[in-house]
């Protein structure tokens, strides 16, 4: 496919995201606190091959040569997060300012090469002594969290305008406290409804004290979002269907936009109303100057009498015998169109920005050199969907690939790649993959 920048329009934003847990290391380095991550990678059995995220992209100490490549790569806009036990090693009290210096330094460093920075400021690493209190499921949390956004601003604002307040809320609330497959490790349908209330909540009061502090700010936050379809033409899968989307899909981004939690499609839901007080139904909602979408595959949906709580069931890639990638998810890059879609269908929905995209296919260095022809075909196609929401009337304003370096990808650790850029993780060597130099050419279209 031949995608010409220039369709896109003369102020789409292009970029590239990473995490800090994800690429940082310095796990324990000038002053930083252990976050949920650091301790649960420690647990036997719990990450692909017990890797962990100790050093990872060694980032703390590389990011200058890192902001470097990522200039001479032409990306005019970096997201990244910021770590909070960096920031405050104890969760909240006194702050450590090495980890100020740090990010000070790599937003100057940022803003000298004309990189936009993009700062989320909450990817998954809860300071431990904070979930020691109970974390997400803690009422508190509101509170922790909202003194934490109200110093990265104070400090960092004054050179940052654009503000992401959550990463994915959906996958750290299920994961970490349903499923027990990341961290914190819990489970249980309680922890889940509380620790999803409370950063539903979280989300909106974030985004109005980085208001407070900055008016001028740019301020939005992330969802994660899967196309959904039926396995069957039956009544039950229909049903299990829009169960898994208001789950996946529904569940955070409407309560912001002032529409309550969707309970009529999953009545279990309902039981979220015990960690409700009064004045939460406004205070969840904020309006929003741009909505992140961060799109990978689609699922299949069928019916499953004995899947508890929600009776619905993903129909998996390998089941349905489909190419997937490195992650098991489906190669299915008009997925972002549907999800562009339907985001762009909600009234007074803000600017769209596609905040994660990509894919993780095994990479191999050959006379050292990656040449990764599946993510960039997987990139170009989802690029032309991008387009195609556009041209149909959805606004959206930006897209950013997941992701720049390889990295630490939560449990599947090292295995699955999904970076533009290679990285040995051993010798810490880079190597600009073939979708990277693409991702650069296309950029330098005028």
């Amino acid at each position: 496919m031949i995608l010409d920048k220039a369709s896109f329009g003369e102020d789409f934003i292009w970029g590239v995201s990473t995490a800090a847990y994800q690429i940082e290391g310095a796990h324990n380095q000038h002053g930083k606190g252990p976050s949920i991550w650091d301790v649960f990678v420690q647990k036997k059995n719990r990450i692909f091959q017990n890797h962990h995220g100790d050093t990872a992209c060694d980032f703390y100490n590389r990011y200058i040569d890192d902001l470097y490549l990522m200039h001479r790569l032409h990306i005019p806009n970096y997201r990244f997060s910021i770590s909070w036990s960096r920031i405050f090693p104890q969760g909240t009290g006194e702050v450590n300012q090495d980890g100020i210096d740090f990010y000070n330094r790599l937003i100057d460093l940022c803003l000298e090469l004309k990189i936009t920075p993009w700062i989320t400021l909450y990817h998954w690493d809860l300071p431990e002594v904070l979930e020691r209190k109970g974390g997400w499921t803690n009422r508190e949390i509101k509170e922790w969290f909202g003194h934490y956004v109200s110093v990265c601003v104070s400090h960092f604002g004054d050179r940052v305008k654009h503000w992401m307040v959550l990463n994915e809320p959906a996958v750290f609330t299920a994961a970490g406290y349903f499923f027990g497959i990341h961290a914190p490790g819990r489970k249980g349908l309680d922890n889940f409804l509380a620790a999803a209330h409370h950063a539903t909540l979280a989300q909106a009061l974030g985004a109005k004290a980085v208001k407070s502090l900055r008016p001028d700010a740019i301020v939005g936050t992330t969802f994660s979002c899967s196309h959904v379809e039926p396995f069957r033409a039956l009544a039950k899968d229909l049903i299990a269907t829009r169960k898994a989307d208001a789950l996946l899909n529904r569940l955070f981004i409407e309560p912001l936009l002032g529409m309550g939690y969707p309970t009529q499609d999953i009545k279990i839901l309902r039981r979220i109303e015990k960690y409700m007080k009064p004045g939460d139904e406004d205070a969840m909602a904020f309006d929003m100057d741009f909505i992140g979408i961060q799109n990978y595959t689609r699922e299949v949906i069928r019916h499953a009498t004995f899947v508890p709580f929600f009776g619905a069931k993903i129909v998996s890639a390998k089941e349905r015998k489909v190419p997937m990638t490195a992650m098991n998810w489906e190669v299915y890059p008009e997925s972002i169109y549907h999800m562009l879609k339907k985001f762009g269908a909600y009234p007074n929905m803000p600017p769209l920005i596609v905040t994660e995209n990509g894919a993780a296919f095994p990479d191999q260095v050959v006379d050292g050199e990656v040449d990764d022809p599946q993510r960039l075909h997987f990139i170009q196609q989802a690029l032309g969907q991008v387009l195609r929401a556009q041209q149909e009337g959805v606004p959206v304003k930006g897209y950013f690939v997941w992701t720049f370096l390889d990295n630490f990808e939560w449990a599947e650790g090292y295995y699955p790649r999904f970076g533009l850029v290679y990285v040995d993780f051993n010798t810490q060597q880079r190597i600009v993959k073939s979708s990277g130099r693409w991702y650069a050419d296309f950029l330098k279209q005028r």
